[in-house]
């Protein structure tokens, strides 16, 4: 077994000392604010600056490659640096990576063609030093397992790179192709997380013994599935192919979570919203294989995916992280973190569901999701900030 390295090391501010801190604070404040200015433009129909990038191509940009990668970020900073027992990045490195991922976000709502390719520096030069600080240790202490990760992360600024040359208007596809290789590449990490951790937190959480069912067969059926899922919806969006391979997706992904239930789930927050956050991506994958059989538009399969697959399991990680590695006591009770995510989880739901029985409300219905996703993230930021910015309770120890 590898020892953690005992060398020396520099105090750190406590913001700066660990990933999760500084990541998670952003993800948190960008939700917010992300969603208020989009709920300006669509609701509100605030103006928009002129410019190469549309509104709504913004939005989804943003959840992508701006959220929910400021969530990666913080969270493989933190676990990879567990795992290996090496620092990843902390001090004037985290400083750098958040700069750059604050850089991205800030130069590209104008648009221009200048900003855009400012923001494609920005974007790739993060994504490059975020694999780099979780490639290092992992390599040095050969941990091949999380090598399935390590791709992953690698492939989403080429994801982005594509999507740029579209906005840019070198390569037409590019910006679908991006924007969508994107999504599929954070929910097969969300996948990949939710297998590694979920089924140990429910055994340990739900205060009784139970012992969670998981099968190889079903690894090995679920990562071939969501490849080839993934290469057919690109070349082909919204094809019988790819609904066949979402299907089949569907179909393994409830056969997982059936292995995983115990009743004891429904008392833990922190339980539920990560194990339904994985619930809203079968069921992307159930609407996404209906979309061209029945005719419904696909972008209600991509909201469950972003919105409540992605969105509702990422607040449960952030939260729990949050709590854990700054010394506190994970099991006491907290009834707001209840709330946060009924809010979060309902505002899914809404986004989803009402749209497709009563769409000449469609607009009510987007205002009410964006009005509960942002009051998640505001309890979030209230809840957790000071976890995040104050000293861990332990000393230190936790995280």
């Amino acid at each position: 077994m590898h020892e953690p390295e005992t060398r020396p090391t520099r105090p750190q501010p406590v913001f700066l000392s660990r990933g999760f801190r500084p990541f998670f604070t952003a993800a948190g404040i960008f939700a917010v604010l992300s969603m208020l200015v989009w709920m300006q433009v669509y609701v509100f129909a605030r103006g928009w600056p002129s410019g190469e990038l549309p509104a709504a191509v913004w939005h989804a940009h943003e959840m992508i490659y701006g959220y929910a990668m400021a969530v990666i970020a913080g969270f493989l900073l933190t676990a990879v640096r567990n795992w290996t027992g090496l620092p990843t990045a902390e001090g004037l490195r985290l400083l750098l990576l958040l700069l750059l991922w604050t850089t991205g976000r800030i130069v590209i709502p104008g648009g221009e063609n200048t900003a855009l390719a400012g923001a494609a520096v920005a974007d790739t030069l993060f994504a490059t030093l975020l694999l780099i600080a979780i490639a290092r240790p992992v390599i040095k202490t050969r941990q091949w397992r999380q090598t399935g990760i390590l791709s992953k992360v690698a492939m989403m600024p080429c994801a982005n790179l594509l999507f740029y040359s579209g906005a840019l208007g070198y390569f037409p596809q590019g910006v679908r192709a991006g924007l969508y290789s994107g999504l599929y590449l954070i929910v097969a990490l969300v996948l990949v997380m939710a297998r590694r951790v979920l089924p140990g937190f429910i055994e340990k959480d739900v205060g009784y013994p139970v012992r969670l069912t998981n099968r190889r067969w079903l690894d090995i059926a679920g990562l071939l599935a969501f490849f080839l899922f993934w290469i057919a919806d690109i070349l082909q969006p919204d094809s019988l192919p790819g609904a066949i391979l979402s299907g089949l997706l569907f179909i393994l992904h409830t056969i997982r979570m059936a292995g995983w239930y115990t009743p004891g789930i429904r008392q833990h927050p922190l339980l539920w919203s990560l194990y339904g956050g994985y619930g809203f991506l079968v069921v992307g994958f159930a609407l996404k294989a209906a979309a061209p059989i029945v005719g419904i538009s696909p972008l209600f399969a991509l909201h469950a995916f972003a919105y409540g697959g992605i969105g509702l399991f990422t607040l449960g990680m952030m939260t729990r992280v949050s709590i854990v590695h700054t010394g506190r006591e994970i099991l006491t009770p907290r009834p707001i973190l209840f709330w946060m995510f009924t809010a979060l989880a309902f505002g899914a739901i809404i986004r989803v569901i009402p749209p497709l029985v009563a769409p000449a409300q469609y607009g009510l219905w987007i205002g009410l999701s964006q009005t509960l996703w942002i009051a998640a993230f505001a309890v979030f930021l209230s809840t957790c900030l000071p976890m995040l910015l104050k000293p861990s309770l332990d000393g230190g120890q936790a995280g």
